[in-house]
């Protein structure tokens, strides 16, 4: 048996509540972005993430609603995500907090900084990764709009490579739920992918 629901005889509210709460986990982009001033920094988690391209490398978040974030990637073209790991949890809901426009959320939940390379905006110093991006486009949907931003530098602290490669371990990545819950990664387990070659039938039957 199954329950039906129909998004157009159900709230915005109450949609987005049964889309967040069944496409999980959903990693945490911790976005920072300068004010065309370059005055104030602005920091917040959007956990609408993901990458859209590996050549060239594209990354992707949706701000719903017109937000500091937004205004500001729109003004300058240019974001930072830094990597929203578990022991900055306190840190990462705080800069969810609606502030006034023009408050930094870097200043008002003590966030330490570190320069970019390529980019204006700042990088969250105590995060293990910052990817430096360059805004690629922009697509309104409804009410969101969806930023693609090109990767033009990727910083990863030696803390979290093993033999140079980023290890989950070690990165420990927050990432958010339905309702207020978080996920942290847990049981982490190893499958290969399958080449035809090898293909020996259904796993149900092997």
């Amino acid at each position: 048996m199954r329950t039906d629901f129909d998004p157009t005889a159900m709230s915005r509210t109450e949609f987005y509540k049964l889309l967040t709460a069944v496409v999980v986990p959903r990693p945490i982009a911790w976005v920072s972005t300068i004010s065309p001033d370059g005055a104030s920094a602005n920091l917040a988690p959007h956990s609408f993430f993901s990458i859209a391209s590996v050549a060239p490398p594209v990354v992707q978040f949706s701000s719903v609603g017109r937000k500091d974030t937004l205004r500001n990637v729109e003004a300058t073209g240019q974001f930072v995500v830094s990597l929203a790991p578990e022991g900055l949890f306190g840190q990462i809901n705080d800069t969810g907090t609606d502030f006034p426009h023009g408050v930094s959320e870097f200043e008002a939940a003590g966030i330490a900084t570190e320069p970019s390379l390529r980019v204006k905006p700042p990088r969250v110093a105590a995060s293990p990764v910052a990817l430096e991006c360059e805004v690629h486009s922009t697509l309104g949907i409804g009410d969101s709009t969806v930023v693609f931003g090109r990767v033009v530098h990727a910083a990863v602290s030696q803390d979290v490579l093993v033999d140079g490669h980023p290890e989950i371990a070690r990165l420990k990545p927050l990432s958010r739920l339905g309702k207020d819950e978080w996920g942290t990664v847990g049981e982490v387990r190893e499958i290969s992918r399958i080449r035809h070659a090898d293909w020996r039938g259904p796993a149900s039957n092997r």
